[in-house]
């Protein structure tokens, strides 16, 4: 008989009642460290104190208009983003995928009447969500199959590979991909990639999509993680992070890549919404803030040099540290699986990811002490796996 939820994911048998910080407790008084962040979304932690003050107050006041009327909530927040990025627009969702739907019909409404380009370029380990448009751009066999013809007009190139972006042409509409790729396995696209993929870009016309839904907000210790290589897009998809919990994501865009979407061309009901605006607009002030991503910075340093530890005394489990800031992966020799499931014994929380990768996604205000903890404990987890 099929459960009352429908079982698309395989669920660890936990059940958690209470977060506070890095720190989950479940039904039964159990607390784990929590090293997935719900997936790199809960940036400030779990009920985060300024998150808690800010999403009460609004509560109090308006949760929901239609975006038939100014928000001055979503406004203020869109001026924060435009004001910190490359953008001069911003549209609202509730999700990553919701933002890739946009970033999709941005990318080929802006050829509308200026040479009808629709194909769009993606990369091999790409994850863009779950839609229709994002499987396709991902073309990963097991995200697509059973699910009839695909949405045509995608390509796949592989990851980090100059010689490969040859294939971006005069028929290219955009090109998406993460900066650093978090489900594909904690990859950080080099530098150089990211520079050549704008030239070519710019060489053929083409637009430059970055996906930071995973790897935005402050995760590798810049605000957006693009900035490391000075590379700017056209058009960028965040969320997770940007909400601290709340369902909230956002496309943003120069305004020469939005010069498509006139009244009309797209909506959403919920998306920008009051509530959601204005936790959004806290995660933003506190995220943004150059002394917070220094110590996300000084954080992922001493995560990593403990990690490092960790791979050389258990080379067994463990091949090598990836990742950048707090977007951290350990490439392990015993299955990744296995590894996560040594965790929970731990009382520790980590998420699998392709290439047997673990993913270390903590809270970006981790405290030190919780580092050491994690630690101690994935060592343990390794002992018990040796």
């Amino acid at each position: 008989m099929i459960p009352s939820v429908l079982p698309t994911y395989n669920r660890a048998p936990l059940a958690f009642v209470a977060g506070s910080g890095s720190w989950l407790t479940t039904e039964d008084g159990r607390r784990y460290l929590d090293l997935g962040a719900g997936i790199a979304v809960n940036v400030l932690g779990h009920a985060a104190p300024e998150l808690v003050a800010a999403i009460t107050a609004q509560a109090g006041r308006l949760w929901h208009v239609s975006n038939l009327y100014r928000i001055p909530e979503q406004e203020a927040l869109a001026t924060a983003l435009v004001e910190a990025t490359f953008a001069d627009t911003v549209f609202f969702t509730n999700s990553g995928t919701e933002a890739m739907e946009l970033a999709v019909k941005m990318s080929r409404k802006y050829w509308d009447g200026h040479g009808e380009r629709s194909e769009i370029v993606a990369f091999h380990g790409a994850f863009h969500g779950r839609s229709s448009a994002a499987i396709a751009a991902s073309g990963a066999e097991k995200m697509v199959k059973g699910f009839g013809p695909l949405l045509p007009g995608f390509v796949q190139l592989p990851f980090d590979d100059i010689a490969a972006l040859e294939a971006i042409t005069e028929a290219t509409a955009a090109v998406i991909v993460e900066p650093a790729q978090g489900e594909g396995g904690i990859r950080v696209a080099s530098d150089a990639f990211l520079k050549a993929l704008r030239a070519r870009c710019d060489a053929t016309g083409a637009l430059l999509v970055f996906d930071e839904v995973q790897c935005g907000m402050g995760r590798t210790g810049r605000l957006f993680a693009h900035e490391w290589s000075g590379v700017h897009p056209d058009i960028m998809m965040v969320a997770k992070g940007i909400g601290g919990g709340f369902p909230l994501g956002a496309v943003l865009a120069t305004e020469a890549a939005a010069r498509g979407m006139v009244a009309g061309t797209h909506g959403s009901t919920y998306g920008g919404n009051p509530l959601g605006c204005a936790v959004g607009g806290t995660v933003m002030s506190i995220v943004s803030d150059p002394a917070f991503l220094s110590e996300v910075n000084r954080k992922g340093a001493l995560f990593r040099q403990g990690l490092e530890a960790v791979v050389a005394a258990h080379p067994d489990v463990f091949e090598a540290v990836r990742g950048q800031g707090l977007l951290l992966g350990l490439r392990c020799v015993k299955p990744a699986a296995e590894v996560v499931q040594a965790g929970y014994a731990q009382n520790l929380l980590t998420v699998a990811a392709a290439d047997n990768v673990v993913r270390l996604l903590p809270a970006l205000n981790i405290p030190d002490e919780d580092i050491a903890e994690a630690l101690a404990r994935l060592d343990r987890a390794a002992t018990s796996l040796s």
